[in-house]
């Protein structure tokens, strides 16, 4: 399946770690007769799954890979002071939370490029290692024990607050440098990374491609829920759609072109929800300046919906939802989420299906002339199942 992009986004350098062919969508029909039954809904709701844990041949595929494949060129672009042109970059360097799936991803491309990578885990990000059962198991196994496999060097802090006036990162740089070594530094889930969002901006392109095989000429999926952690993933979605909207807006000068809707459910309670839409707005137009929108004009606040409702007791913390939810997804769909991420994702469009929130939402925003009898969600299954094993506590 080809993906068109706009010149000015196609232009943009691209290394590529995913397969040559787009993720597979699939529908979840048991999913989506159970949550039709509603007495709350009277439109019907298809559900479908992107599964972007099948998207890449790498270690433990997930959304990661995408943000990588923009930012992989930059670390062979690295040159030398004297401009040589050749690429001196030794070691990536990146953090995360000590079951973080961003730091298995990097360390894979890494191995991939032939470089070395130092992976930062920090105990005191999320609650998962405080309340653990299983605190040895929980640093020992799961994602930790990948990403050793890749032949990362993990250094555990125990708080970063502590480390050198609250930055533990810097030390480590200049440890490097003073050893010979180039790093290159990408933040925590490459949100922060100029080119972060750029991968899902290019996603966005991807599902509209399979938009008519999987739902017929015309067809479209409405809505699309996706996880939103250091919120990068969700921006270039959204860039990314909005691009779209404007090009089928410019073909389409007879009837109104509604956009696909993203909503991002937070995993997090560490920050107000109101400080993840403002993060995920300039992530959102930083991304849209680059594949060729104008970020002021073409992106508003108001087109960043985020849902805190389903973030649970803290980042990384199975509680008895999420235990369930994770069950119910495996015995129903046989498919299995992670217990960080997608299973509050998954949580969360549930509960906006059941409970008539969609359809709501729908009549609020659709053409009032349209005759169109099913509304369709899309999932985005970003991966993370290999940190399950150290959770002790699922059996």
């Amino acid at each position: 399946m080809s993906i068109s992009l706009p010149e000015t986004f196609a232009k943009l350098p691209r290394y590529p770690l995913l397969y040559p062919y787009p993720s597979p969508i699939h529908p979840l029909p048991a999913l989506t007769r159970h949550l039709n039954h509603s007495p709350k809904s009277t439109r019907a709701v298809s559900l479908f799954a992107k599964r972007e844990d099948h998207s890449s041949p790498l270690a433990c595929a997930g959304n990661k890979y995408r943000k990588l494949e923009y930012i992989v060129p930059d670390i062979l672009a690295n040159s030398s002071p004297n401009g040589s042109g050749v690429a001196t970059t030794t070691t990536l360097v990146t953090e995360g939370a000590i079951q973080s799936n961003h730091t298995v991803q990097v360390a894979s491309v890494a191995r991939q490029l032939g470089l070395e990578a130092i992976v930062i885990l920090h105990k005191a990000t999320g609650g998962g290692l405080t309340a653990s059962s299983d605190k040895t198991a929980f640093l020992r196994t799961g994602n930790v024990q990948i990403t050793r496999l890749l032949g990362a060097e993990v250094r555990t802090l125990e708080d970063s607050s502590t480390v050198d006036e609250g930055d533990p990162i810097t030390p480590i740089l200049d440890e490097l440098r003073a050893r010979g070594k180039v790093p290159y530094w990408i933040p925590s889930g490459a949100s922060l990374h100029p080119l972060g969002g750029l991968g899902y901006a290019r996603c966005a392109f991807e599902i509209a491609a399979q938009e008519k095989e999987q739902l017929g000429e015309g067809g479209r999926f409405d809505y699309v829920f996706v996880a939103c952690g250091s919120g990068s993933t969700v921006g270039g979605l959204i860039a990314g759609f909005k691009l779209l909207q404007k090009m089928e807006t410019q073909g389409n000068k007879t009837e109104k072109v509604i956009g696909r809707k993203v909503i991002g459910i937070l995993n997090s309670r560490t920050k107000p929800r109101e400080y993840h839409e403002g993060r995920v707005l300039n992530f959102t137009r930083r991304a849209a300046h680059l594949i060729g929108l104008d970020p002021e004009r073409d992106v508003t606040p108001g087109d960043v919906h985020l849902d805190d409702r389903f973030a649970g007791t803290a980042y990384g913390v199975l509680d008895s939802d999420v235990k369930q939810t994770l069950e119910f997804m495996a015995q129903q769909e046989g498919v299995i989420l992670d217990p960080v991420y997608t299973v509050k994702v998954m949580r969360g469009a549930m509960h906006w299906i059941q409970e008539g929130e969609l359809e709501r939402d729908w009549s609020h925003h659709s053409d009032p002339s349209s005759n169109q009898s099913r509304v369709n969600a899309l999932f985005i299954h970003s991966g993370g199942q290999s940190a399950l094993s150290a959770y002790a506590d699922i059996e």
